[in-house]
């Protein structure tokens, strides 16, 4: 069972990474901070549809202060959606703000409506934590999924991934309420490979999302991961497998029972298969990432260590154990890749 036993703590996001973040265009400046939104007056326990407690606070800024902030969040919206083009910000409005109470970067989450037709949209504002920034330049670049984010400072903006989350689609019967449940399985082989191969922690379902495509005949799913604060800082490999959390018993068991063990393999190939294609596509970003990563501090030693030499034995390759930084281990994943 993968058990993670200690809170995380950000990591500063460095000189070079800040380099690369300039490079690829992942960096804007901002007006306001993820600190000066700390200094709402008031707040009110967020209930959802049902009257249970969210988890989340909504959050109220003096009459003074309120104008300033919201011309700034829409500006970050701008920078986010459209590379700061301030035309499509004219009709849309600030509905909300909410603060999460728990986890590591306690986000707000700001919603944002269009006055036009009522459509309305999320995201997201964090501390800026170098293991998140790796996270998301990964999953961007290995992935089948984009993902659109801005730093600045100790600032992180991130768009909303929109989806069922996965511990609400999982209480449903799955073999008697999907439509095709051995595409759900697949899908979840696919996935699980991927958080392997980029090492992306914590991938339990209330960390990700199912997103359903209806197609001429079949429903397709794609799993996207929306946290990505546990990436690769663990020591133990189980963590990188969300096979090995019991909270996605329900996908393992639907596996079980549709799944022989020639066909898991045949798509975990298919799904290594396609990174390495990406790998190629984006090799020169993916050397510009690793380079700056292979160098950053982001893990105790100890899970180095133990990491490295976990999956030594797990891929049976030696070169594992000459990795001094984690970084340098996702380095020698993703070429293992390459290699086969």
């Amino acid at each position: 069972m993968a058990l993670i036993s200690k809170k995380k703590s950000p990591f500063r996001i460095n000189n070079q990474l800040r380099r690369y973040l300039h490079k690829y265009n992942r960096e804007h400046a901002m007006n306001i901070s993820y600190q000066d939104l700390l200094r709402y007056e008031n707040a009110i326990v967020l209930y959802d549809k049902n009257g249970l407690d969210t988890l989340w606070e909504t959050v109220f800024y003096s009459p003074s202060d309120q104008e300033e902030v919201y011309e700034s969040l829409k500006q970050i919206y701008a920078d986010l959606k459209t590379d700061g083009n301030e035309e499509v910000i004219k009709h849309l409005v600030i509905d909300r703000v909410d603060f999460c109470t728990y986890g590591n970067t306690h986000p707000f989450r700001i919603r944002i409506v269009n006055r036009v037709n009522d459509n309305f949209d999320y995201f997201y504002i964090k501390i800026a934590d170098a293991s998140r920034v790796y996270g998301l330049e990964l999953e961007h670049i290995l992935s089948p999924n984009r993902i659109n984010y801005v730093t600045y400072d100790n600032t992180l903006v991130e768009e909303h991934i929109a989806g069922i989350p996965g511990d609400a689609f999982l209480k449903q019967d799955l073999e008697q309420d999907l439509e095709s449940p051995i595409r759900l399985a697949k899908e979840f082989v696919k996935f699980n490979e991927r958080c392997l191969v980029q090492l992306l922690g914590d991938m339990h379902s209330a960390n990700f999302v199912i997103i359903t495509n209806p197609d001429f005949e079949e429903i397709y799913y794609r799993i996207r991961p929306i946290d990505f604060d546990q990436q690769c800082y663990e020591g133990k490999k189980s963590v990188y497998m969300p096979q090995y959390f019991k909270q996605n018993n329900a996908l393992i068991e639907l596996g079980m029972k549709y799944m022989t063990p020639e066909s898991v393999w045949q798509y975990q190939i298919e799904e290594r298969s396609m990174i390495a294609s990406r790998l190629k596509s984006e090799s020169q970003r993916v050397s510009d990432l690793m380079t700056v990563m292979s160098k950053d501090d982001i893990a105790p030693e100890e899970n180095i260590q133990q990491l490295k030499a976990e999956l030594a034995k797990h891929y049976d390759d030696a070169r594992f154990l000459a990795c001094k930084t984690m970084g340098e281990i996702v380095w020698n994943s993703l070429e293992l890749v390459m290699r086969h």
